[in-house]
């Protein structure tokens, strides 16, 4: 039987949003909420219907409706426009729920009361380059509108609108008659790695003195971020145009030529001081990341470390994880050499040995693209060193011999370059088997970025294989505390598990073995150290269980070839490893 044929119809469109919605709800997500409702049923509502609209769809902070006449729906964003003045009359500037409207004629299709295609994705576009306040409309609406309605309308010239594959002619309108803009700003081009503006943060005290800790608190992130090679980060003098202003994050991401935008708020009460903070997605407005922060005010200066350091040790993974999700969306086609290093990031994720493979060839690609770019270098490497934990690797020598090429070559061209280091160090550590050139870069790394939950990790297990666990659960305890939702977080509690068990606490190792287990359910390290624990516990069943999943990775697994692998281990900490494998079964 045929499918029914969708429902086609020539409409206007009219698209609108709440300028600085996120801004909004951070200084107080209630009166918000409740101004929006006032909104939408008290004037959105009777406007939209008044001039024969239809709500077509409600998204939270914006609204999407139809008319049949280009005329109307003009007129009813107009009415719109000036009736939220009128309702912003008298409130503080900080406070005011602004508008950006956006209108354009198009074929649409229509589904059960809802409305998609091209006619509605123009429409929310070109609603995303108006100003608070304004109104901005396609050449097709315009030319509907032309002669009918007076207003004073200027041409914002031709735009490219994201995934619209032809650029639009746009227009501007005021309601109150002010001059409307006469050409938007042409976008500053992304640049090619993720890029960030932090604004200055909302001082809601009252307190002069905590302006002052506020501007200290961002500028101490601008400088940390910075120190993350792999972030394009905009300068303070940049970012500080906007302080005092109320801001659209779309539009200040279109303004500064970035992806996300940091901002936040500083409020005391008594002796104390709550921060928060969020990262948004300047393309669609999505939040990226949010967070608050509490503290005394005793030491000030000791409290704007701990927030500085814990903003920016959460803002990397999350932008790492932003950027990889944002790759889904991009053909293969078009990926460039950073694309391809996301891509194999992903794969490293699913930790398989078909995910591995296919992860080095995104990597060959992109060092085919550009020989000379470290954070691929330091990636092969870091894919080598686990094919060899894994027992995964193809032809072992000769993966070890171009591993360590690339991790040295990597290290020399990326010595200011954090996360190339700590790659370039786990991979030296286990193809090299040199504990100390390994925690020489990986100092160097941190050194560069100490707030860095990955270089604090591998650095806690180079000091508990060096027969040190006391001093790695410490840095272990820094990065849990900088980033508890690590995606690749099995590798920090193996760390846990391990140093438990060279301390001699097994019940422990084993409770979090059985954690990274669950994290990690196919790496090698962890079932190593769970088997082991549990042997040494007497827990002779569950130790052969752990022991099978361990042979299933790789058959023909014996201490005498573990011991080749583990050559970087401390003689005292491999023996206590050995005993408890021993007893778990495996061969010698």
């Amino acid at each position: 039987m045929a499918s029914e044929r969708a429902e086609r119809r020539l409409t206007a469109i009219l698209a609108a949003d709440v300028a600085g919605y996120s801004r909004l709800m951070g200084l107080d997500e209630e009166g918000t909420l409740a101004a929006l409702k006032t909104l939408f049923s008290s004037l959105l509502g009777p406007k939209i219907a008044a001039h024969r609209g239809r709500i077509a769809k409600t998204m939270g902070d914006g609204v999407l409706a139809e008319f049949t006449s280009a005329v109307d729906a003009m007129r009813c964003a107009i009415d719109i426009q000036r009736g939220v003045a009128e309702l912003n009359a008298g409130v503080p500037d900080d406070r005011r729920i602004e508008l950006r409207i956006g209108v354009n004629v198009g074929d649409i299709i229509f589904d059960g009361g809802d409305i998609f295609g091209d006619g509605v994705n123009i429409a929310a576009r070109i609603q995303t380059l108006a100003e608070p306040g304004t109104i901005c409309l396609s050449e097709f609406a315009y030319q509907q509108i032309r002669g009918k309605i007076a207003a004073d309308v200027s041409d914002m010239g031709e735009q490219q609108l994201k995934n619209i594959a032809h650029p639009i002619r746009v227009y501007c309108l005021h309601p109150d008659g002010a001059a409307a803009p006469k050409a938007a700003a042409v976008p500053l081009a992304l640049p090619d790695k993720p890029s960030i503006a932090v604004l200055p943060f909302n001082n809601l005290s009252g307190d002069p003195e905590q302006e002052y800790f506020a501007d200290g608190i961002v500028e101490d992130i601008i400088t940390a971020l910075s120190r993350v090679k792999w972030f394009f980060v905009i300068a303070r003098n940049s970012s500080f145009t906007y302080k005092g202003k109320t801001v659209d994050i779309k539009q200040v991401a279109r303004e500064l030529g970035v992806r996300y935008v940091l901002e936040g708020s500083v409020r005391k009460a008594g002796n104390k001081v709550r921060i928060t903070a969020q990262v948004i997605d300047g393309a669609n407005g999505a939040h990226v990341w949010a967070n608050s922060f509490d503290g005394a005010l005793e030491d000030i200066f000791d409290l704007q470390d701990r927030i500085t350091a814990s903003v920016v040790a959460a803002i990397e993974p999350n932008l790492q994880l932003a950027e990889i999700a944002r790759l889904k969306q991009k053909p293969p086609a078009n990926f460039d050499a950073y694309d391809l290093l996301l891509r194999a990031q992903q794969l490293w994720y699913e930790f398989t040995e078909e995910s591995l493979a296919a992860a080095l060839r995104c990597l060959e690609k992109a060092l085919t693209i550009d020989p000379t770019y470290a954070p691929a270098m330091a990636m092969t490497a870091y894919c080598f060193a686990h094919r060899r934990i894994q027992g995964w690797a193809q032809d072992l020598k000769a993966e070890a011999t171009e591993g360590l090429r690339l991790a040295s070559r990597a290290v020399e061209l990326g010595k200011d370059d954090g996360q190339v280091l700590w790659m370039a160090s786990f991979a030296i550590m286990q193809l090299a088997m040199d504990a100390q050139r390994a925690k020489e870069i990986i100092d160097r790394s941190l050194l560069l970025n100490p707030n860095s939950a990955n270089s604090l990790t591998l650095a806690a297990v180079l000091e508990i294989f060096s027969a040190n666990p006391a001093k790695g659960l410490e840095l272990l305890r820094r990065a849990e505390r900088l980033n508890p939702h690590d995606p690749s977080g099995w590798f920090r509690t193996y760390g846990m598990a391990l140093a438990h068990f060279v301390e001699g606490r097994f019940d422990e190792a084993a409770s979090w073995a059985q954690k990274a287990s669950a994290q990690g359910p196919r790496a090698a390290p962890v079932l190593r150290i769970l088997a082991a624990s549990l042997a040494k516990l007497g827990q002779k069943d569950k130790a052969a269980e752990a022991m099978r999943e361990l042979f299933k990775l790789e058959p023909q697994l014996t201490l005498s070839k573990l011991r080749v692998r583990l050559g970087f281990m401390e003689e005292s900490v491999w023996n206590k490893l050995a005993d408890g494998l021993r007893l778990a079964g495996l061969p010698e």
